[in-house]
């Protein structure tokens, strides 16, 4: 059978009467009038002078304003805040009527009740047949979900810049404790010797942590001077405590007992007794003794090694060698160890350097290999019949050289008799031997 053969009305509209045709046409416009008027979203339709021509029920909840007190009677941009009016007026505009379509932009409409609400905002210019401009159909998206979101992600961002600046001074703040503490740990001034010079740096491999090398340089009596150098298991406040420990240790032990094999001998002892347990500590060290002769000029030296790498000897006629002490054992870590022991003696122009093994094993080179003995003795053998000065400068910037490569303390200490040193004791002692303080 036909569609035109069928009773009742067509539902589509074809083949029936011109009433029936009417009413549901009716029909579907007021669906789509319902439609429009309770989307979710707001629906605004304006002259292109920007009056409001037709609104949907949803823009005018937002708005708390009723429909004839709208239509005809307002422009768009007096829905709009203050600021968002200048926006729409120096930029949404002109945009529009050069593109005919703009969308995503954000504003605020105000309330009746003088609150706002933020939106996104589409437009599209409507154009008839002959191309000509007829109206704008605009579209409002409610943003206050999006705007509390941005807030609260404002919020958080807030938070955590304060906590990271927070943070960055609780750092600056735990860096200038441990640098204080650092410096306590080493002696702040370095007593005058007639006839030596002496020069020190320290190097701190990291502003955040304790380092446990250490060194010192004092008097045992009218004629002889005491020096150490040396380097403690760890890192941290477990580590300063043991350099600490060490330090005084050795000062007390010395003025006791000079003997280079007995002093550490005692620092062994109280080590081993102390830290014997759970958490064994050790050191590696070098103590040794200096005994100027005022007639001749040089100076005899005698040392001890527990484990330490070997002190070098730059000679005033230009060669370099390390000063053995092989086999010397780590201190604290037996009952009854063998400290190894050396001699020499430093003539006008002469050093002894003594170093922590940081600058040994600093990593250089594409291939990170281990700085090494030999590269030092070869460094050091450049500088050879330098004051003691001249060579700590040299190795401050060979140490720098190293970059991240260096990721250990290291300390330096050298001692040398001046290359014009003559056997007249009246001559004035040399200027006080200035501290470097821990470089970060």
């Amino acid at each position: 059978m036909s569609r035109a053969g069928q009773e009742g009305p067509d539902p589509y509209g074809a083949g029936g009467d011109s009433t029936t045709d009417a009413a549901f046409a009716a029909l579907l416009e007021d669906s789509a009038e319902e439609l429009y008027d309770s989307a979710p979203c707001g629906y605004v339709s304006t002259l292109m002078d920007g009056t409001i021509a037709k609104i949907n029920a949803t823009l005018l909840d937002w708005l708390g304003l009723a429909r004839e007190a709208v239509v005809g009677r307002m422009r768009f941009t007096d829905l709009l805040t203050v600021g968002g009016k200048l926006y729409h007026e120096t930029h949404f505009a002109p945009l529009l009527r050069m593109q005919g379509d703009i969308s995503g932009i954000a504003l605020e409409v105000k309330r009746a009740d003088g609150s706002r609400i933020p939106v996104l905002v589409s437009s599209t210019v409507k154009y008839g047949s002959e191309g000509e401009p007829l109206l704008i159909r605009t579209t409002l998206f409610d943003a206050r979900d999006r705007r509390a979101y941005e807030e609260e992600l404002l919020r958080r961002q807030q938070e955590a810049e304060k906590a990271r600046k927070q943070a960055e001074a609780d750092r600056a703040r735990l860096q200038e404790a441990l640098a204080a503490l650092q410096q306590s740990l080493l002696p702040t001034v370095l007593p005058d010797i007639p006839g030596l010079e002496v020069a020190t740096y320290y190097h701190t491999a990291s502003p955040d942590r304790l380092g446990g090398d250490f060194y010192d340089l004092f008097a045992l009596d009218g004629k002889r001077w005491a020096f150490f150098l040396g380097d403690v298991s760890g890192k941290g406040p477990k580590a300063a405590a043991l350099t600490s420990l060490t330090r005084y240790t050795l000062r007390a032990a010395a003025l006791h007992d000079p003997d280079p094999v007995v002093t550490l001998a005692t620092l062994n002892t109280v080590l081993h007794e102390r830290y014997s347990g759970g958490d064994p500590r050790y050191c590696t060290a070098i103590f040794g003794v200096l005994e100027p002769d005022p007639d001749t000029g040089e100076t005899a030296v005698r040392i001890a090694s527990g484990g330490h790498p070997p002190a070098l000897v730059l000679r005033a006629d230009g060669t370099c060698d390390f000063l053995p002490t092989p086999g010397g054992l780590l201190v604290g870590i037996l009952p009854d160890p063998r400290f190894t022991t050396a001699a020499t003696t430093l003539a006008p122009g002469d050093s002894l350097l003594l170093y922590t093994d940081g600058i040994t094993e600093a990593r250089t080179g594409p291939d990170r290999a281990l700085y090494g003995d030999d590269a030092l003795r070869a460094f050091a053998a450049g500088h050879s019949g330098a004051p003691p000065h001249t060579v700590i400068q040299a190795l401050t910037g060979l140490l720098d050289s190293f970059g991240d490569g260096l990721d250990d303390d290291t300390a330096l200490l050298a001692l040398g008799v001046p290359a014009g040193a003559c056997p007249d004791a009246s001559a004035p002692a040399p200027a006080p031997a200035p501290t470097t303080p821990p470089q970060r």
